[in-house]
């Protein structure tokens, strides 16, 4: 195997990453929730998917004309700093108004959006074809299982313990010290040592690229016109990526904006609940990293991405229609896999058809259609109606009707995508 040094320091640096920001970004939203300040929530999650907009298509050719392990180190850096001198001044001024907490979300959330697509051209430039479907399985595994521990970690660090007890899967556990809940200052000094951390394993990375022939020259809009020329002349992959992300869309909307409010308005619960919930979600996802391949071995990856999506309807339907703390965390578990598992069909499929070369920018389309969809569904969530009781419930309802419009797209689209697979 070509670059295993190279992959194995990768993946431990993208895991104490991802555990860090994965408690950052559970306890901020459920900050707002708890200080019943979700409409200011909603819309500063609404400017800063405006700000990706702008974003996204930038980093897209940034990640096509650079060093992609230079830029996790630029990324690392920048986000580092910005976020440890945030919990420098919490820790000095003895607590951090909203506004810094909102900033250090918007700076996540941005990182995020350079920080996947670079993983992925990355892993797709320095692995074998014949070994994609074991790396992206790897990949989905790793990250999943360090959620699995940022939710664990979250459940102990938002609300401490009570009596020498603490909650961890809905079971109860006996620990023989107190352990008081964290500042929100803390918890971002913590993710803030862990960019740095991550930087310097990933400057001890070295490699051979194994698909990157060439690498475009000439200025930001004749590379992003080239990424556009390329769908014009496979639309139908097109067509596959933003029905395939759809999933993504209602992901991110019950992870970073409804499953707060749901816990705390529906479910009538507290931040150890939501952060257990999310560890049910990474294990459900982690199972998808371990057997997604095989469940699906005799099908198509668009078929599986079908099932998985029309799957995520059925459990939205659910979620809006109990109030069962049990069946919820079951709910969680079966997102955790369908997302997962889709991920890993989708960007196998992705790596087999799109050309590294222009990985980044076509990614990058997709995360604007993806942000699109986003603004839209927040924009309808920040009505005052889903503030009001538990009428959360009812985004829901509209996330599952979501996904079967993307089902039937997806269905329609099946074959003229698989007809461009056999000739790329």
């Amino acid at each position: 195997m070509k670059n295993k040094l190279a992959i194995i320091l990768l993946f431990i640096a993208n895991s104490i990453s991802t555990i860090a920001q994965g408690i950052s970004m559970i306890a901020i939203p459920w900050y707002f929730v708890k200080m019943d300040m979700f409409p200011i929530y909603t819309k500063w999650f609404i400017l800063v998917n405006c700000l990706l907009i702008f974003w996204a298509p930038y980093s897209g050719i940034l990640i096509d004309k650079y060093d992609r392990r230079k830029i996790f180190m630029v990324t690392n850096l920048i986000s580092g700093i910005i976020v440890l001198a945030i919990s420098a001044f919490g820790v000095y001024s003895g607590g951090l108004v909203w506004y810094w907490i909102a900033i250090v979300f918007a700076i996540t959330f941005l990182n995020y959006s350079i920080h996947y697509p670079n993983l992925y051209a990355f892993v797709q430039e320095i692995t074998e074809p014949k070994l994609y479907n074991r790396i992206t399985s790897l990949l989905e595994i790793q990250g999943q299982f360090s959620s699995m521990v940022a939710g664990a970690a979250a459940a102990i660090l938002l609300e401490g313990t009570k009596n020498g007890e603490t909650e961890i899967f809905g079971f109860t556990l006996k620990i023989p010290f107190e352990f008081e809940a964290w500042n929100i200052e803390y918890i971002f000094l913590l993710d803030g040592i862990t960019y740095i951390v991550s930087l310097l394993i990933i400057a001890l990375i070295s490699y051979v690229s194994l698909k990157r022939s060439r690498v475009e020259s000439g200025g930001i809009l004749k590379r992003l016109k080239s990424g556009i020329q390329y769908f014009k002349k496979y639309p139908e992959v097109f067509v596959f990526g933003i029905a395939s992300y759809c999933l993504f869309v209602t992901v991110i909307l019950e992870g970073f904006l409804l499953g707060a409010k749901y816990v705390k308005s529906h479910m009538n619960g507290e931040g150890d609940m939501y952060a257990i919930s999310d560890m049910f979600y990474a294990i459900g996802a982690l199972l998808a990293g371990a057997s997604i391949v095989y469940l699906f071995k005799s099908r198509s990856k668009p078929s599986g991405i079908i099932i998985l999506t029309l799957a995520t309807a059925a459990l939205f339907f659910v979620l809006f229609w109990t109030k069962n703390v049990n069946i919820f965390y079951a709910m969680l578990f079966v997102l955790g896999l369908s997302n997962a598992g889709s991920r890993i069909l989708r960007t196998t499929f992705l790596f087999e058809i799109i050309p590294n070369e222009v990985f980044g920018r076509s990614v990058s389309v997709f995360n604007i259609a993806n942000i699109l969809f986003r603004i839209l569904f927040i924009g309808i969530f920040t009505l005052t109606f889903f503030d009001e009781g538990n009428n959360i419930i009812y985004a829901f309802l509209i996330c599952s009707i979501f996904l079967i419009i993307a089902s039937i797209v997806l269905l329609f689209n099946k074959s003229k995508v698989l007809a461009t697979k056999s000739v790329s």
